[in-house]
């Protein structure tokens, strides 16, 4: 299934019924009275969390979805039926946002979590509502009111404790591969990683964390190269990135530039992304001698003068892999602990990760604006143009 993380959508809600006029008319029953019944309310639109989906695809086929109208109310003092509730189903982390506003409406973290993003219109008041002492054959009657229209902009984050960074063919999906269940695609060649992939690594009974390992990023990918800085997006709401580096790469290129590239471009996406906790993980090491190991790797160490955690692995033979995983799961164990007891704390994260998401929304667009722009006169004489075309496309930076 292709993977979509971005869809617009337009929801209506439905109209409320109308009120109805009528007056009671039976035999032996002289001046019955009024007994026009009110109308029934519409029907909402929501948004549901579902586990069980990891894609917003449909929404790139559907775009517009409308509740229920209310049905008008009738005589006899009959109430209309109410509009049926619009519930759409969408994956969890997926973030609404009102593209007229700029709104954020909400953040759908939990399965079953629900989102009102569109009122229902109120029904209307049939004329049995007006009668009084004054007033004994009332012919007023009053409207439903209109559903609430919006256009929506859905945005799917996936949801993971820790985050993967680095070139293509660092060896990112290798060790997700290693560490976890999950089975990304991995090969010899370049962006083999097209879609963030998702991997449960369990540490011990009842221990265990959520990796997200998303497309390498290259030199330039903040204006469109590689894959772009799209998936970046999905890092935003994990607490530690993990920066993995080939130590060994088969071109001959300095692992050293390849962290200050990858630096370079998170700082570009977001500064505050890129002031998050970030390890380094240099990998590969037995592409390297014994003997040399050690210092091959603080040599790197040193040039980058890199002051935080470091860790030598080889995803491939998992040499390594299990003191990262362990070491991984309790500064995150500590971090929960610290939100749950100092509320300051975790308003601070809070603050952190809506300025990551105002930050990674505002970039986006900017690179797709770039893109845009790069396609605009290709666009022209392609009759088979679709914009759904490029949400995986490989754009090479010119030398």
């Amino acid at each position: 299934m292709k993977f979509v993380d971005e869809a617009t959508i337009i929801v209506e809600a439905g109209k409320g019924g109308h009120g109805c006029l009528s007056f009671r008319r039976e035999k032996y029953v002289p001046k019955g009275g009024p007994d026009g019944g009110d109308g029934g309310d519409g029907g909402s639109v929501y948004l549901e969390a579902d586990s069980a989906l990891n894609t917003l695809i449909d929404y790139r086929f559907q775009r517009k979805h409308k509740a229920e109208n209310g049905q008008p109310g009738s005589g006899r003092n009959c109430t209309g039926i109410k509009g049926e509730d619009l519930v759409l189903p969408v994956p969890v982390g997926t973030t609404v946002v009102d593209m007229d506003t700029h709104e954020v409406l909400g953040d759908l973290t939990r399965a079953g979590e629900r989102l009102k993003v569109a009122q229902a219109g109120f029904h209307g008041l049939g004329n049995t509502r007006f009668k009084s002492s004054v007033n004994r054959a009332p012919r007023q009657t009053t409207k439903g009111s209109e559903g609430e229209l919006r256009n929506l902009r859905l945005e799917l984050k996936v949801l993971a404790d820790v985050g993967l960074l680095g070139m293509p063919n660092a060896g990112k999906s290798t060790f997700i591969r290693s560490v976890s269940a999950a089975r990304p695609k991995v090969a010899d060649y370049p962006f083999t990683t097209l879609v963030p992939n998702l991997g449960v690594v369990s540490v011990q009974a009842h221990q265990s964390f959520v990796i997200a390992d998303i497309p390498g990023l290259i030199e330039g990918a903040a204006e469109g190269a590689g894959l772009g800085i799209r998936f970046l997006k999905h890092l935003v709401r994990t607490r530690l990135l993990l920066h993995l580096v080939d130590v060994a790469p088969y071109d001959g290129s300095s692992p050293v530039e390849s962290v200050r590239a990858i630096e370079h471009e998170l700082e570009k996406f977001s500064e505050t992304l890129a002031s998050r906790e970030r390890w380094l993980v240099l990998n590969k090491v037995d592409m390297v001698s014994e003997k040399d190991r050690e210092a091959h790797c603080q040599a790197i160490i040193d040039e980058l003068n890199w002051e935080g955690p470091v860790f030598s692995i080889s995803a491939l033979s998992g040499e390594g892999t299990k003191p990262l995983t362990q070491a991984v799961m309790r500064w995150i164990e500590d971090q929960a602990q610290e939100e749950a007891e100092n509320p300051e704390f975790a308003e601070r994260e809070a603050a952190r990760r809506r300025q990551m998401d105002e930050e990674a929304r505002a970039r986006i667009e900017a690179e797709r604006q770039i893109r845009r722009e790069a396609r605009q006169a290709d666009d022209d004489d392609d009759d088979d143009f679709d914009d759904d075309d490029y949400d995986v496309e490989v754009v090479y930076a010119p030398e």
